[in-house]
């Protein structure tokens, strides 16, 4: 039987991207993510971080610091609270919901960026996506999306797997952004509540087309 490490080092071996999802930490879930992530580095595979809820508790927050200090980050996706959170410049969470965020959004990616190297994207009604002073916003995606547990994390894993075939990390983020709020707003369109929405949202992903993608997404500086 494989030892806890030496099945880490394998799934991550097997896969071309991951993603470290903070979900409900505990100290061992937190020593795997950490695991994986140095294994990740040295395959010089993407990673994407997602600091779910990372403002509510202490223990969150530290486990957050430690995986941003000890491995390379591709890109770094929570919402308006959260990356006010982890970087201390503002931001209340209900649960995993943003309540609010920091007052300068921007400044406050530009900083998490600068200091962890990552991508950051700042993901709510409309996304801003950052990597050092570069930045855009992508104005794709619906209401109804917020009315539905896990779309986030959905998200942090389409911009992994766009991660692992665009070599550009910010193109990549930022694309990933759009052909999934685009697939939202044609969901919106099948669907009559939040429930149908989930279901009409996993068959869209699956049919959205690169043609689709250029003439919908909604990209500005």
């Amino acid at each position: 039987m494989a030892s806890a490490p030496e099945e880490v080092s394998d799934i991550v071996s097997g896969a071309d991207a991951l993603v470290l999802n903070l979900g409900t930490p505990d100290p061992t879930r937190v020593k795997a993510m950490l695991m994986a992530g140095h294994r990740a580095n040295s395959l010089g595979r993407p990673i994407v971080f997602d600091p779910v809820g990372v403002g509510a508790s202490p223990f969150r927050m530290e486990a957050a610091r430690e995986i941003l200090s000890e491995l390379r980050i591709t890109a770094v996706r929570g919402n308006r609270a959260e990356i006010g959170a982890i970087t201390e410049m503002g931001g209340e969470l209900r649960g995993i919901d943003a309540q609010t965020g920091p007052s300068d959004l921007l400044s406050t990616a530009r900083i998490l960026s600068r200091r962890t190297g990552a991508v950051v994207a700042a993901t709510g009604p409309h996304d801003l996506i950052v990597r050092g002073e570069t930045s855009v916003v992508v104005e794709n995606g619906h209401p109804i999306m917020a009315r539905v547990t896990g779309t986030g994390c959905i998200l942090s894993a389409i911009v992994a797997a766009f991660a692992a075939v665009e070599a550009d990390p910010f193109i990549a983020t930022v694309v990933a952004i759009a052909f999934f709020g685009l697939a939202g707003e044609y969901a919106a369109l099948k669907s009559q509540g939040p429930g149908t929405f989930k279901m009409a949202l996993l068959d869209v992903l699956s049919e959205l087309s690169p043609d689709d993608l250029k003439t919908g997404a909604k990209v500005r500086e």
